[in-house]
């Protein structure tokens, strides 16, 4: 599981470095095709590592849903998530 949280926090650095070369592109008045190209690379970095949290978390997260509000919670933020997908 540690192992995981690494990748996972490893990933999440990246993008973070994506989001602030995307910055510096926007400052520098970069090609609109340039632009987006980044958006999408951004947009499927952040998909891949939210499977990657589902994937690694699906046993705890279900657990501490439990059921009641909490199930209905966590199935609200798994469909919000879906619709990013």
């Amino acid at each position: 599981m540690e192992d995981e949280r690494r990748k996972i926090l490893g990933r999440l650095r990246r993008i973070e470095g994506q989001v602030r070369g995307l910055q510096r592109m926007i400052e520098m008045k970069a090609p609109c095709v340039d632009v987006l190209t980044q958006v999408s690379a951004v947009t499927s970095a952040m998909k891949k590592t939210g499977t990657a949290i589902i994937r690694a978390n699906m046993t705890r997260c279900m657990t501490e849903a439990g059921a009641g509000q909490g199930k209905e919670d966590f199935q609200a933020a798994l469909s919000r998530y879906i619709d990013l997908a």
